[in-house]
Order: structure tokens, then C-alpha cells, then sequence
């Protein structure tokens, strides 16, 4: 492997900013989960769904990382961090700026690290394969992605 679960949290950080895809960094699975500052998303389904709309609700975002601490595991990583988070409500032009913790799990992406004995795609490989080719708009980069987050959990002391 070239990049770091540290690298795939990083990225996805500037990706929040610039408004790009977050979807892409999700494993594409019924068990992937993400809690939210309000709200608690089970499945890719659901978190696709939610951070399509997010992007297109919210813009100038501002992610300021305070104690990002990674650890790799072969296969999977955990992780930690303080974030300052600020972003424009697009519909009402209100300000949101928030504290928060993050915390989550990565694992490495079965198409770039999962294979049968014999060298043959396993079931969950030929399934990612598959949701690729029928979802190319939001999962063109999950190919590349060597990490990717099977949970995220983004809380805060602040009053909502």
C-alpha cells in the first residue's frame, strides 16, 4: 500500500472543504455506519443520501484539525481528532461553527487488498466491482482509494 489511513482522513478533509464528493470515502456497505453532529446514519445508502445533501445545502467550509492521532492495524485503522468546523447554511445564509471529536474506523478497500487464496476476486470484491460500474458518478475515486471508513463519529459539547 502507497497511501495512509492518515492520508485518506486528511484527504477527506479537503475534500469537505472544497466541496468535492464525500461519498467515495465510505465503504459501500449495510454495515457502514456515521453519527453526526444531529444525526445517526446506518448504511451507505443512507449516508450517501445525507452527504449528497449536505453538500448541495452547505458551502465555505472551514475544517481546522487540532490532534489528528492514527493507528494502522494491517488491514484496518483507527483514529481520533479535535476539529474546529464552520460552514454556511445555503438556504438560510446562517453561520455554523462548531467543536467537535471525531473518531472512526478504516479498512482497507477489498478491491485494492482482498483476494481469495487462489487469487480470486473474493464475494465482496466482485460486489464492489459491480457497484462501481452501475454508480460511476459517486464512486469514481473508490478504486483508487486504498482506505476507506467504515464508521465516523462526529460529536460536540456545543449546544446544537
Amino acid at each position: 500500500m502507497t497511501a495512509s489511513a492518515e492520508t485518506t482522513i486528511r484527504d477527506y478533509y479537503d475534500a469537505l472543504r472544497d466541496g468535492d464528493p464525500l461519498v467515495p470515502y465510505f465503504r459501500r456497505s449495510d454495515s457502514t455506519v456515521k453519527f453526526a453532529i444531529s444525526e445517526a446514519l446506518f448504511g451507505h445508502d443512507d449516508i450517501g443520501a445525507a452527504l449528497r445533501g449536505q453538500t448541495e445545502t452547505t458551502a465555505e467550509w472551514a475544517i481546522e484539525s487540532s490532534h489528528l492521532v492514527v493507528t494502522e492495524h494491517d488491514s484496518c485503522a483507527t483514529f481520533a481528532d479535535e476539529v474546529a468546523m464552520a460552514w454556511t447554511d445555503t438556504e438560510s445564509g446562517d453561520r455554523r461553527r462548531f467543536e467537535t471529536r471525531w473518531s472512526g474506523t478504516l479498512i482497507v478497500n477489498s478491491a485494492t487488498d482482498d483476494t481469495e487464496t487462489n487469487g480470486a476476486p473474493t464475494g465482496t470484491e466482485r460486489e464492489a466491482e459491480s457497484e462501481r460500474e452501475t454508480d460511476a458518478e459517486t464512486e469514481t475515486e473508490t478504486t483508487e482509494r486504498e482506505w476507506e471508513f467504515v464508521s465516523m463519529h462526529v460529536s460536540t459539547a456545543d449546544e446544537v
